[in-house]
């Protein structure tokens, strides 16, 4: 008669990798960074914003002269609208480096591209949280409301839509008054029905699925069902217009800038070249500077958009 014995699971050989236990937990933020890092165009954004980000928070430290300081009387035989003097590229070292040159009062002008990246930029995010802000809050409410108020908050962004956005900006700003405040405001609020309808879209989506339909049953608020389960789905979608959407406005305050509702005397990109404009022919490198840096921006800013749509698209992810 042969003795039973109960079986046990064969120990795992010495060195073996228990592999159960050293998987990663899933994490959704790994994950996501990782599907951003795989797009091409965000990561050249990301590369190209970064340096923009670096020169805005250390733009004191980069910039050799003070913005608004003439070279006259600080540097012998300096001349207005002066071509870029570079040290490695030939130009004397006994004389100052401008990289960018001087312009037609006697200033360095990279000295007021570095200092006006802080405006143009820092404008820019501002104007385009602030319009997603109000643009969620009038979104959301529309979409889950419904009804006659979702007809009479849509029209009015039917209404401030039907204006060229430019053009509504420049009537805010002439109408509140020419400062970078009222034009954070204008660009702001020509932007809020972009994101109106985003928002309101994606409540539209959520509202009567099962979990909205549960948690209604269950007693939650109107604004927790709002804030924690239907607006968790309009993040992505306000993400990347919110990233196309900064570009856009550095793009308006330039604009804004040039036809003169903004103060010249604010060193932005827009005023650097609405004050040398005339000087494109006989000194180029005047408008060049502000004018590639606008371009680079705004560049930076559509490929990151353009990388986050592709990323968070789950048709291009399978």
């Amino acid at each position: 008669m042969t003795d039973h014995h109960p079986t046990h699971p064969a120990a795992p050989e010495f060195g073996a990798v228990d592999t159960l236990a050293t998987t990663k937990p899933a994490s959704l933020w790994r994950d996501t960074l990782a599907g951003i890092l795989r797009q091409r165009s965000a990561v050249i954004g990301l590369i190209i914003l970064g340096i923009f980000l670096f020169v805005v928070v250390f733009a004191d430290q980069i910039a050799p002269f003070d913005p608004r300081q003439s070279m006259l009387g600080v540097e012998d035989g300096v001349l207005k609208q002066a071509p870029p003097c570079v040290h490695l590229l030939g130009c004397p070292a006994d004389r100052y480096e401008h990289i960018f040159g001087i312009d037609t009062n006697f200033q360095d002008v990279f000295s007021r591209v570095v200092i006006g990246s802080r405006i143009s930029i820092g404008i820019g995010f501002a104007a385009i949280g602030l319009a997603i802000v109000l643009g969620g809050i009038i979104g959301a409410v529309a979409g889950y409301v419904g009804g006659r108020t979702d007809n009479v908050l849509m029209r009015l962004m039917d209404v401030v839509l039907a204006f060229p956005s430019l053009l509504l900006a420049i009537v805010i700003v002439s109408a509140l008054g020419s400062n970078l405040i009222n034009t954070m405001l204008a660009i702001s609020i020509v932007s809020v029905p972009i994101y109106a309808r985003i928002v309101r879209a994606s409540v539209l989506g959520a509202r009567e699925n099962d979990y909205v339909t549960a948690s209604r049953a269950l007693g939650e608020s109107t604004s927790g069902i709002l804030i924690r389960r239907i607006m968790p789905n309009a993040v992505t979608p306000l993400i990347v217009q919110g990233t196309l959407g900064i570009g856009t406005a550095v793009l308006e305050i330039a604009a804004l800038a040039f036809v003169g509702v903004v103060s010249l005397s604010e060193i932005t990109w827009g005023s650097m070249i609405a004050i040398e404009f005339q000087r494109l022919f006989t000194a180029p490198h005047i408008i060049l500077a502000p004018g590639l840096a606008i371009t680079f921006v705004v560049l930076g800013f559509n490929l990151l958009g353009d990388g986050l749509r592709d990323a968070f698209d789950p048709r291009l992810n399978r």
